[in-house]
């Protein structure tokens, strides 16, 4: 049997019973970093051998870990922090087990997606996870467009690093949306960041966030409108000039001035 086991994502507390017991009672755990995870097996006693599994050797590990499942082994695969699989080594493995009809099944934990989405304190209907944002402007302008359109929240992870260059293309995009910036997520110095784009960053110029961050967005109903003349045309009607009906329509967060502008 092949356990998917969720770990602690920064208190080492939060981990089940049933995770212990798991990772106590296998022939091998599989892991990202076998020294990040030695830490986490040594504060609860649990001396199982460790091997390393990571987006540089899964392949390669594949027929090892299938081979020996086949032989009645039990294992146990775990990322750093958190579940496999989101935006970690894992869904090969699961996918050659389903191939092969191996059994395996999952042993839930702590997320700092669920995590973030409760301790931003928006109403929780309807979400989606975007992971992390590309290093390149033009797509992270292509996502943050889309996300300020979702009918729902969002979540993705950016970095202390670019966090106020993400929030300032967020507010030409929609200066009046919504986020809230999640840091160290049940750690010691976990804080929460709620407010505009504008607001973030003027706290975020303030004091430079630290650690690992996880974004919630609270995407608009309002549709991004890609036709600017028949806006202009449809606000004129109700008795505004071309420039106020492109200044209202970005303040609504239809779009943003510059592409009004260049339109």
């Amino acid at each position: 049997m092949l356990y998917i086991v969720s770990t602690p994502i920064g208190n080492l507390s939060d981990i089940s019973l049933r995770a212990l017991e798991v990772l106590k009672s296998v022939d091998a755990i599989y892991c990202e970093d076998t020294r990040t995870s030695k830490v986490l097996l040594q504060a609860h006693g649990v001396n199982t051998p460790l091997i390393s599994y990571h987006n540089f050797n899964e392949k390669k590990r594949l027929s090892e870990i299938c081979e020996k499942l086949r032989e009645g082994q039990n294992l146990a695969l775990i990322s750093d922090a958190g579940t496999p699989c989101f935006q970690d080594p894992g869904y090969l493995l699961i996918e050659a087990c389903q191939k092969e009809g191996l059994d395996y099944t999952t042993v839930p934990g702590a997320s700092s997606i669920l995590s973030a989405l409760i301790l931003s304190g928006f109403e929780i209907e309807k979400f989606q996870f975007v992971g992390f944002l590309s290093k390149k402007t033009s797509e992270i302008r292509k996502t943050l467009e889309s996300i300020n359109t979702y009918q729902g929240l969002s979540v993705f992870f950016e970095s202390p690093k670019r966090i106020i260059e993400t929030l300032e293309i967020f507010e030409k995009i929609n200066p009046s949306i919504s986020l809230c910036v999640i840091r160290e997520i049940t750690k010691k110095f976990e804080t929460v960041h709620k407010g505009t784009p504008s607001s973030l960053i003027q706290e975020f110029k303030i004091e430079a966030p630290r650690g690992e961050l996880v974004c919630v967005v609270q995407g608009t109903s309002a549709p991004l409108v890609e036709d600017m003349t028949e806006l202009a045309l449809e606000l004129k009607s109700h008795g505004l000039s071309k420039k106020s009906a492109y200044d209202l329509a970005s303040k609504l967060g239809f779009v943003d001035k510059d592409r009004l502008y260049k339109s």
